[in-house]
């Protein structure tokens, strides 16, 4: 019996000392946690969460409802919130009194549907969901004797107007670009796409400050395998912020270590629109003027909105002549030292003297001017973007004239060097992705390594080698060479473009659901 009793106590001992564990863990529980019914013990909950009085940023303001005969209080974060909506939308309708009764049941319901007159509203019950959307610019209502709350939409950040675009100008075209709001980058899409199909899912990324991200695409023409596989990749995404869509590319690609990308940024809604015509998917977030575009191949890096808005003949003029920039960008100065360095033959022997007699009394090797010139050039260019800009252009003058100049006079390097990495460095902006760009000048200095120790023959291993690793890419499924390599049947929209009329087949690799664009009886053609 004493044995029995003694195993009683330890047993009353050990329950109430597992109570006494979770009564001291209770005040340590995340934000997940549903709302009191008493309006000021939830009000403080929400200073001990946002710092308050340390962190002033969390605005309150109580008031009493003769409508609701209730008291009230109403939350929202200083900055994030519009407060002319607040006072006009919310205060205004809760303090004035109404004709009719509200519904003791049905308190906040009908607080939504008859008094407030905001756009938009959703109940809430859970500290987590609160805490998102005052973050998010919304303000949350606190109805005393009410275990749920009222969270509206009174969104006010700050914005800029929208500009003309800066990295993808255009001659003929819209002049519209994207801004740092991810509603107006929507409006400005659905300005330009009418269509009901056009479908726009919030998935949430970030643990630590969520940010949500608007996935678009038209539910009846793109793959649902391609959409899924997209919003996945942001489901799985393991990081405490995401800041803008440029991180978020890394965090989704499949290869971040590769040179090439597997994702496509636009700063024009114009652009977008086709995008999600032909059926690719696009993601838009806060705080990045610019939306996200996948799958992605290699032809649509080096496209323009232009060449569809310019006549046929003068758009595949233009493509054309990227094309032609992209090859000269990349390998022109490697075929020039593998010509002076192994093959003479050639060129004219006339052509041949002229660059020996330049080159007659410079100390350095081939290779090594080139990349003294190539490497200034890039330290032009990267103190051109970082100056400020009147200053700018100076600069730009400076190096090209006076420096060049300079060191032409001062034999370090030959005039033809100068005319050579001035052609390539032009050749270099002419590619309109500022992600290709980079790409082949990184690449053109593997190339004259190679063209140093193996002439044409190295070039061309080269060449093999980087056309072979950028064969195997996939973007999202869909390879980088598609619908060339591998073959799929698509508009020969690649190296030039038919007039648009002929354009009827939207690209088989991304696997659209309608293979062909409708005509005007809303019919596949």
């Amino acid at each position: 019996m004493n044995l029995f009793k003694n195993k009683r106590r330890k047993f009353g001992k050990n329950i109430m000392h597992v109570q006494k564990e979770e009564k001291q863990e209770e005040p340590k529980s995340q934000n997940n946690d549903q709302f009191s019914k008493v309006a000021a013990h939830n009000l403080q909950r929400f200073e001990e969460l946002f710092h308050y009085p340390t962190n002033d940023s969390l605005k309150s303001r109580k008031l009493f409802s003769p409508s609701i005969n209730r008291s009230v209080i109403l939350l929202f974060i200083g900055g994030a919130a519009n407060t002319d909506v607040i006072r006009e939308n919310i205060i205004k309708p809760l303090i004035k009194r109404q004709n009719h009764t509200v519904d003791e049941k049905n308190i906040i319901d009908k607080v939504r549907q008859n008094i407030l007159t905001v756009a938009s509203g959703k109940i809430v019950c859970t500290f987590d969901i609160a805490v998102q959307g005052l973050l998010n610019g919304n303000t949350l209502i606190l109805i005393d004797g009410e275990r749920d709350a009222l969270l509206v939409d009174t969104t006010g950040f700050e914005e800029r107007a929208i500009s003309e675009p800066t990295a993808e100008t255009v001659v003929r075209g819209p002049r519209s670009a994207f801004v740092e709001s991810a509603d107006v980058n929507l409006s400005l899409i659905r300005r330009q796409l009418k269509d009901h199909q056009l479908i726009k899912e919030p998935i949430h990324v970030g643990s630590r400050a969520p940010q949500e991200v608007s996935v678009l695409y038209l539910a009846d023409v793109a793959d649902e395998k391609l959409v899924n596989n997209v919003k996945d990749r942001l489901a799985n995404v393991d990081h405490e912020a995401i800041l803008t869509l440029n991180i978020l590319e890394e965090l989704i690609e499949e290869r971040p270590y590769s040179l090439f990308p597997s994702l496509l940024t636009t700063e024009r809604p114009d652009r977008t629109c086709s995008f999600l015509m032909e059926g690719h998917v696009v993601m838009l977030m806060d705080n990045s003027p610019d939306a996200l575009v996948a799958p992605v191949t290699f032809w649509q890096l080096f496209h323009t909105a232009e060449d569809t808005f310019l006549r046929w003949a003068y758009g595949n003029f233009s493509r054309i002549t990227r094309l032609l920039c992209l090859i000269i960008a990349m390998l022109m100065p490697s075929v020039f030292l593998a010509v002076t360095t192994f093959h003479p033959e050639m060129i004219p022997t006339d052509l041949m003297l002229a660059i020996s007699g330049s080159r007659e009394r410079i100390p350095f090797p081939t290779l090594w001017e080139i990349l003294l010139m190539e490497i200034t050039f890039e330290i032009l260019r990267e103190a051109g973007i970082r100056v400020p800009n009147p200053l700018g252009a100076t600069i730009g003058i400076v190096g090209a004239l006076i420096l060049g100049q300079a060191a032409v006079e001062a034999n370090l390097v030959s005039s033809i060097m100068i005319i050579i990495v001035a052609i390539t460095g032009l050749a270099s902006f002419a590619i309109p992705d500022l992600g290709l760009s980079v790409i082949v000048r990184i690449l053109r200095f593997g190339f004259l390594f190679a063209a140093n120790f193996f002439g044409f023959i190295g070039i061309a291993l080269g060449m093999a080698a980087l056309l072979t690793y950028a064969a195997s890419l996939k973007s999202f499924g869909v390879p980088f060479f598609a619908p060339l390599a591998p073959y799929y049947p698509s508009s020969h929209d690649m190296f030039w473009r038919t007039i648009i009329k002929k354009m009827r087949v939207r690209p088989l690799s991304l696997h659209p659901k309608q293979k062909y664009r409708m005509d005007k009886g809303g019919k596949n053609s």
